[in-house]
């Protein structure tokens, strides 16, 4: 008796999964090929923004454990439309990154700006910033590095 209920409702179980993926079709691939201007209407790549940092990697030198620094990453939109920055995420909690959250205008420029707290930290560190936008491709990644001395006693 258990053992039929078992096998009736792993049967039960894969129907409904088999039923729900039909229902919902194929993924579209639209979503993969991204990337709409801010406008929503996908085109081109030539008609798409574009970013051009001044550097993609910033050395913020010699620091003591437990210093904050601050970088900043200028970057102008050389595209023909509007750039999107939708994300920006450190390649761990000491780096945060803080971006534009407003459309970026052919010609406009903006800044990245990233705070690595090197509380816990020591020797040479390289940190990387992952940003998503509407561009092609649309990730770009970022670079921090330098050296973390730990106080003597």
């Amino acid at each position: 008796m258990k053992h039929t209920l078992l096998i009736s409702l792993v049967c039960l179980l894969f129907a409904a999964c088999d039923n729900q993926n039909k229902a919902e079709g194929e993924v579209s691939t639209d979503l993969i090929n991204n990337p709409a201007t801010a406008s929503g209407e996908a085109e081109g790549e030539e008609a798409l923004p574009a970013f051009e940092f001044e550097e993609n990697v910033l050395d913020f030198g010699t620091i003591s454990q437990g210093e904050k620094v601050k970088q900043r990453f200028k970057f102008k939109n050389v595209g023909k439309s509007n750039l999107i920055i939708s994300d920006a995420k450190g390649s761990c909690g000491c780096t945060v990154p803080l971006w534009p959250k407003q459309p970026i205008k052919p010609g406009q420029e903006g800044i990245i700006e990233v705070v690595f707290d090197s509380n816990g930290k020591q020797g040479r560190q390289s940190k990387t910033i992952t940003l998503v936008a509407n561009t092609v491709p649309n990730t770009k990644v970022l670079a921090i590095k330098g050296d973390v001395l730990v106080p003597t006693k």
